[in-house]
């Protein structure tokens, strides 16, 4: 099993992650955000990684930031020396009128693009610039490169959750493992 737990714990927020990268795609995650679960729970619902993640805080932004951290570092400790992975996924998703495309690569260079397209200051009751914001942290903390982008879209909500779907399905294609070693001119990840 490739499976990654971690607790964080620092001077503004305590954050507990658990993960299966070979789930079925359950969640349960409660962190004080709402829009910050559901997006979590489309992750793991699209990515087939089953995924727990508890958190504490003191504000919001920082609760997300170290929730992304320790989901990155999560995932990085369940990939393991990733050998034998596909490496690469990508997908490109629908949701009523947004279209969101997203591109992974799960080489140990963390870099991440991200235009969600947002518009409004707050998703529900996260702030609209905390997703992005999510984004950067996790790949940063995971070390994988993430581009993710809307294509189009009106309704901000529905922007973000497609990007989520997006990531997710990229996730799940670049993690599936192919046995066939290292995916890497230099033979190493």
């Amino acid at each position: 099993m490739r499976r990654g737990v971690l607790k964080r714990k620092t001077s503004e927020t305590k954050v507990s992650v658990e993960l299966d990268l070979d789930g079925k795609g359950n969640a349960v995650n409660n962190t004080g955000i709402a829009f910050l679960d559901h997006l979590l729970d489309t992750l793991a619902r699209h990515s087939k990684m089953d995924l727990r993640v508890e958190s504490k805080g003191d504000l919001d932004h920082h609760v997300t930031e170290d929730v992304a951290i320790a989901l990155g570092e999560s995932v990085k400790q369940a990939l393991g020396s990733r050998n034998g992975i596909t490496r690469f996924g990508s997908a490109t998703v629908p949701m009523d009128e947004a279209l969101a495309q997203c591109s992974i690569d799960l080489v140990r260079r963390p870099f991440a693009i991200t235009d969600l397209q947002i518009r409004r200051e707050m998703l529900e009751d996260m702030a609209g610039e905390d997703v992005e914001h999510f984004l950067r942290s996790l790949a940063d903390s995971a070390e994988i490169c993430i581009h993710v982008k809307v294509q189009y879209g009106d309704n901000d909500h529905h922007k973000a959750e497609a990007g989520f779907k997006a990531m997710a399905l990229s996730l799940r294609q670049a993690w599936t493992r192919d046995g066939k070693g290292a995916p890497s001119t230099k033979g190493v990840l």
